[in-house]
């Protein structure tokens, strides 16, 4: 089994561009230590989607190694971070999730699901920065899950091929995997339908950002601004994606440079007014596994 690179920026540089951007307003001992988390993520997300064959087994063989070896590099790290690997397990559960055909049906699977993949490392985030207040943790969540409905949202096209399909399908019903992987041609309803449930998704993930942001004030002021930024970028994905109309994209949306560039800007301008805001964390879902971790 390939061994995962610690302190890998270059890996966070690659394939990770949002929190990398964000972390040039780290301290470089907290830098070093998410683009650690981000690697040990990554590694795991690779095995998943290395291709259209069954990774459950080296998946469970992983977390397996990882919870019975004291002496295993990644088992290290969380213990030094104060990470529960029972989190690390529901990451895990989320990915061998992806490993059958997924259909998601509802808003709560939905979230459930987004929990898992992506929900987690916002928690486990949250162990590497530094928080200690119990409070945080489902701040902590609910920005992981936002950023992951970011994720859905760009990605429909491409999960379609690889046959997942995250879109509630209460959104897009009479929708089947061939319209959305282009193997069917859309009609103009169709078309807006599955565009529609895209937009759907992007103005329920501002909501979790929302809560996540509530989330700042119990991280160390000196961490706050690069979360904050990283989660404005990844955000701004999503806000693109709805200014370019109510029409099924099938390419990837990025952020250029000055895009990037602006958003940082005027996140800094926000941050310095967050007091101000006073972002309210508001009950949109039930608790989730290790919420109360």
């Amino acid at each position: 089994m390939q061994k995962i690179k610690f302190n890998s920026l270059e890996d966070l540089k690659k394939e990770g561009k949002s929190f990398y951007w964000g972390s040039f307003f780290l301290p470089r001992k907290l830098r070093n230590n998410v683009a650690t988390l981000y690697s040990i993520c990554r590694y795991c997300d690779n095995i998943a989607d290395h291709d259209n064959k069954d990774r459950s087994p080296q998946l469970k063989k992983l977390i397996n190694e990882i919870e019975i070896n004291k002496e295993n590099k990644v088992n290290k790290f969380f213990n030094e971070n104060k990470i529960d690997l029972s989190i690390f397990d529901d990451l895990i559960k989320g990915l061998i999730t992806d490993q059958s055909l997924i259909r998601i049906q509802n808003e709560r699977e939905l979230v459930i699901y987004s929990y898992r993949v992506a929900g987690t490392v916002g928690l486990m985030m949250s162990k590497v920065i530094g928080i200690t207040n119990p409070k945080s943790t489902s701040a902590a969540i609910d920005l992981g899950i936002a950023m992951q409905m970011t994720n859905i949202a760009r990605d429909v096209h491409e999960d379609a091929k690889m046959n997942r399909i995250y879109l509630p399908n209460i959104w897009i019903p009479n929708i089947d995997l061939n319209f959305l992987n282009g193997k069917k041609k859309l009609n103009s309803k169709q078309n807006e339908v599955i565009s529609g449930a895209i937009h759907n998704l992007i103005n329920l993930s501002e909501k979790y950002y929302n809560n996540g942001f509530s989330g700042l004030k119990y991280i160390p002021f000196k961490k706050r601004l690069g979360i904050f930024i990283a989660a404005n970028v990844y955000r701004g994905i999503g806000v693109k994606i709805k200014k370019s109309g109510k029409n099924y994209l099938k390419k990837r949306i990025y952020l250029n440079f000055f895009e990037k560039l602006l958003i940082s800007l005027r996140s800094i301008v926000i941050f310095i007014f967050i007091p101000l805001i006073n972002y309210k964390y508001s009950k949109i879902r039930e608790t989730l596994p290790n919420e109360n971790t």
